[in-house]
């Protein structure tokens, strides 16, 4: 509680700190992006910060020597990035994006045993999932919920999704397989467990399996999806 960071159409990302009379100080300004910041988050339980782009693209910031720097950029979505994530863990991060499509990045630390080649002492962030063939349109929002694992996004196509991961599948892989094919051998499978289309849908299914789910009609495009910590409280 004692950060802030804030984002802005002026392509800068701000980090602002609360001293112990609750002022609080912008104590870094950064100028990574190039184009509009959509969207930041903090890791959940770090102090690692991620912003999205209009200029495509996903950059991770720590702090070193007493300053905010960016430790890395993630590449691969072909349009704005409107929104990321990070799961419960915060290994892994989901970003949105204007290209209709939802990617899952994982972070390999040096020496990891997957062998994925890392910087220095710094991790990488490799993509190992891309969920695509679901969204007709721009998705604006995705949600990880820390509690279940279940990722949810809101679409232009007025529509919220919630995908769920595959009970068989294997984190530790280096890739994951598409929703759509939902087969045996994929590392990690995200499939559709629920699609709210402009209809009012109410389930409960098990607590240990999901989120009680619950949504009114909305008639326009879905701007945001979240999961509240106490979900199941």
């Amino acid at each position: 509680g004692t950060l802030l960071a804030t984002c802005s159409r002026d392509k800068s990302v701000w980090v602002w700190e609360v001293d112990e009379e609750e002022e609080y100080e912008c104590v870094s300004v950064l100028n990574s992006h190039t184009q509009d910041v959509k969207h930041v988050v903090w890791h959940p339980n770090q102090e690692l910060l991620a912003s999205a782009s209009y200029d495509d693209t996903v950059k991770l910031y720590h702090e070193e020597e007493d300053d905010w720097v960016c430790c890395a950029t993630l590449e691969g979505h072909e349009s704005t990035v409107w929104s990321v994530a990070f799961d419960g863990s915060g290994e892994r991060l989901a970003s949105c994006s204007d290209d209709k499509t939802v990617r899952i990045w994982r972070r390999y630390k040096p020496g990891n045993e997957e062998g994925v080649a890392c910087s220095s002492t710094d991790p990488t962030w490799k993509c190992v999932c891309n969920l695509s063939g679901y969204h007709t349109r721009t998705i604006y929002d995705v949600a990880w919920c820390h509690l279940t694992g279940a990722l949810a996004t809101a679409c232009g196509d007025d529509a919220i999704r919630v995908f769920e991961e595959s009970a068989s599948s294997d984190p530790r892989q280096p890739t994951f397989g598409l929703a759509a094919h939902d087969s045996p051998g994929r590392a990690v499978t995200l499939h559709c467990s629920a699609s709210v289309l402009r209809t009012s849908v109410e389930a409960e299914p098990s607590r240990k399996k999901r989120p009680r789910v619950s949504f009114s009609r909305h008639m326009s495009l879905m701007a945001r999806a979240v999961f509240p910590v106490s979900f199941l409280e």
